[in-house]
């Protein structure tokens, strides 16, 4: 029962912060947080068949708390994230290396006592190594996001001297 309230309280409480966001940035950084949100699943699918840890329950709990951590917490925080540092690097590497850390060490202890997961193989510190690591993989993603947007050829940017001229 604890567990299914934890899980819940973290979906309803990033869901409820997000009302907050601006949609511009909602809409802008959404397809970076998908990015990162489908590396996620797939670690989550190698961590789960390499036994990286362990989740009471079974293949169920285990989905129930990949979805609750990927598309709770760390899909709206990377949102958030984004919104708040975006081209500031300097801002966002330290704002991810202290929420990594927090994730990492005391949240980590806290998730293990209450019976959410248990790591096995992959140690606090590999926990923090990959998320502080997929943070500049992200913001890499948004630059190059950001590249194609500002280098696209607008129908107003194309010069008037290329249109074809008629014969008189």
């Amino acid at each position: 029962m604890l567990v299914s309230i934890i899980r819940i309280s973290l979906v309803a409480a990033s869901w409820i912060s997000a009302i907050f966001l601006p949609k511009k940035s909602f809409i802008k950084f959404l397809p970076v947080t998908f990015f990162s949100a489908c590396i996620l699943l797939v670690e989550n699918l190698l961590g789960t068949s390499r036994k990286w840890w362990k989740v009471k329950g079974g293949a169920k709990a285990s989905a129930n708390n990949a979805l609750t951590f990927i598309f709770g917490p760390f899909f709206v925080g990377n949102i958030w994230i984004f919104h708040l540092t975006y081209r500031k690097f300097w801002l966002y590497t330290l704002i991810n290396l202290l929420m990594d850390m927090t994730l990492a060490f005391p949240l980590n202890c806290l998730f293990d006592k209450c019976g959410l997961y248990k790591l096995k193989k992959f140690k606090p510190i590999h926990l923090f190594l990959t998320a502080f690591s997929y943070s500049f993989l992200n913001y890499g993603f948004q630059r190059l996001m950001d590249m194609g947007k500002d280098g696209a050829a607008t129908p107003s940017s194309i010069p008037l001297s290329h249109n074809k001229r008629t014969r008189s």
